[in-house]
C-alpha cells in the first residue's frame, strides 16, 4: 500500500485561515443568542442583529474557506469578508451604543479591531517575506 504524500502549504499561507474561522464561530454564538431573544437591543427583539451577524458569519466562513483552499485566490474572497464584516461591525457598533446591553457593546469594540487585524494579516500574507519591491531595489 502506498501512501499519497501532499505537500503542506507554508505556515504564513496557512496562518489567517484560522483567525478568520474563529471570528466566525463567535458571530454563529452571538447570531444565535440575538435570533432566540437572549440578548436584545433595549427592550427591544434583536432578530435583526441575529440576522446580520448570521450573514457576516456565513460571509467569513466562506472567506476563511476560500483562504484555506487556495491562499493566493482566497485573498480576495478573505478580504472582501473581512470588508462586509468591518462595515458590519460599525453598523452594529451604532447600533448597540445608544440602546444595546454591555455585552453586546463590549463585543462589537473588541471585535473590530480584531478584525482590522486579520484584514491587515489577509492582505500582508499574500507578499512573500523578504521581497524587495521594484521601487525599492538599488541599481
Amino acid at each position: 500500500m502506498s501512501a499519497v504524500v501532499t505537500p503542506r502549504r507554508p505556515a504564513e499561507q496557512r496562518r489567517p485561515v484560522r483567525p478568520l474561522a474563529i471570528e466566525s464561530a463567535t458571530l454563529a454564538v452571538f447570531a444565535t443568542l440575538h435570533l432566540t431573544g437572549t440578548l436584545r437591543i433595549g427592550a427591544n427583539t434583536s432578530y435583526g442583529a441575529g440576522v446580520a451577524e448570521a450573514l457576516i458569519c456565513v460571509a467569513l466562513a466562506c472567506g476563511a474557506a476560500a483562504l484555506a483552499r487556495s491562499p493566493s485566490r482566497g485573498r480576495r474572497t478573505a478580504l472582501f469578508a473581512l470588508g462586509f464584516a468591518i462595515f458590519g461591525f460599525f453598523v452594529g457598533l451604532s447600533f448597540t451604543v445608544g440602546s444595546g446591553d454591555t455585552i453586546d457593546l463590549v463585543y462589537h469594540a473588541v471585535m473590530l479591531p480584531v478584525l482590522m487585524v486579520t484584514a491587515a494579516l489577509v492582505a500582508l500574507s499574500g507578499r512573500p517575506s523578504g521581497s524587495v519591491h521594484n521601487s525599492q531595489k538599488l541599481t
